[in-house]
């Protein structure tokens, strides 16, 4: 296969690169948190934030449990409520791994330290036409015969956001950490897939991995330096196998093998996600 040499095409990827590389994704704050006072700027790379957390009272917590994240059909009318579902669960899934690195997840129903509560304040569509044309070069670039391969970024048209506010309580409902997070898809790091919720639910892992970091440490995800590696449960709930702690069964388990060929295929999340399940018992075993 030979790479497109016709004018035209050079004109409309130059007109491409000129495009922004990431989606818009604003701070969105709810009326779901006990307090938003104490919260100040926190940014990564490609996230923004505001957060708080008392340091001290986090590190001091054993156990912990996640009320299922809120995603009301009025803030992204659009998605189906399948769909909102998938990415409500995503959130509550990462959220489950990355606190199990220190804390005991427990279930909803039982008494904890800290209590976890987040809501999604604002979610943006993928745009399905162009995350297909992004898919369609992709896999037409992986023929190409070269020595080395050739990085294939996404089309930066139609790419999804999502925004969303979280704060962890204790026993007596004082809050002692909170979040705003926002963050878009990325031409160069963000899988296109054909679905309109594609991006939020990606995104939605991403902000599971920080609150969880932000608990687990008791300071910012963007504060600290260096590249840490997975825990080992991590690794292992990442190719869909049983969690560390059994409470995090109630959302299901990773995609897996399944997932990892879907989003080869560029299949819609919905196709590969079986979502949270009704109880632990009616995990796999």
């Amino acid at each position: 296969m030979r790479l497109p040499s016709s004018p035209m095409c050079f004109v409309i990827l130059a007109m491409v690169a000129l495009l922004p590389a990431c989606a818009s994704a604003p701070l969105v704050q709810g009326n779901g948190l006990t307090s938003y006072e104490t919260m100040k700027s926190s940014d990564g790379w490609f996230t923004k934030t505001r957060l708080s957390v008392n340091k001290e009272q986090v590190l001091a917590a054993k156990t912990i449990k996640i009320v299922p994240t809120a995603f009301a059909p009025t803030v992204a009318p659009k998605l189906s409520e399948q769909q909102r579902a998938l990415v409500a669960n995503a959130v509550d899934r990462a959220l489950c791994v990355g606190l199990s690195d220190r804390f005991t997840v427990v279930t909803p129903d039982s008494q904890a330290d800290l209590t976890v509560r987040a809501s999604i304040t604002r979610a943006t569509e993928t745009g399905r036409v162009a995350a297909g044309l992004s898919a369609a070069t992709s896999l037409g670039m992986s023929l190409v015969d070269t020595a080395v391969p050739i990085p294939t970024p996404r089309i930066p048209i139609g790419m999804g956001s999502l925004s969303l506010e979280a704060e962890a309580v204790d026993v007596a409902g004082q809050q002692q950490a909170s979040i705003l997070w926002a963050r878009g898809a990325n031409a160069f790091f963000s899988s296109a897939r054909i679905s309109k919720v594609s991006d939020a639910y990606d995104l939605a892992d991403s902000f599971g991995e920080d609150f969880g970091e932000l608990l687990v440490k008791g300071e910012s995800p963007f504060d600290s330096s260096g590249i840490g590696l997975p825990a080992w449960h991590k690794i292992k709930s990442s190719v869909g196998l049983r969690p560390k702690n059994a409470a995090c069964e109630q959302f299901g388990r990773y995609r897996g093998l399944k997932g990892m060929i879907g989003d080869q295929l560029a299949l819609p999340p919905e196709w590969t996600d079986n979502g949270a399940q009704k109880t632990a018992q009616t995990a796999r075993p």
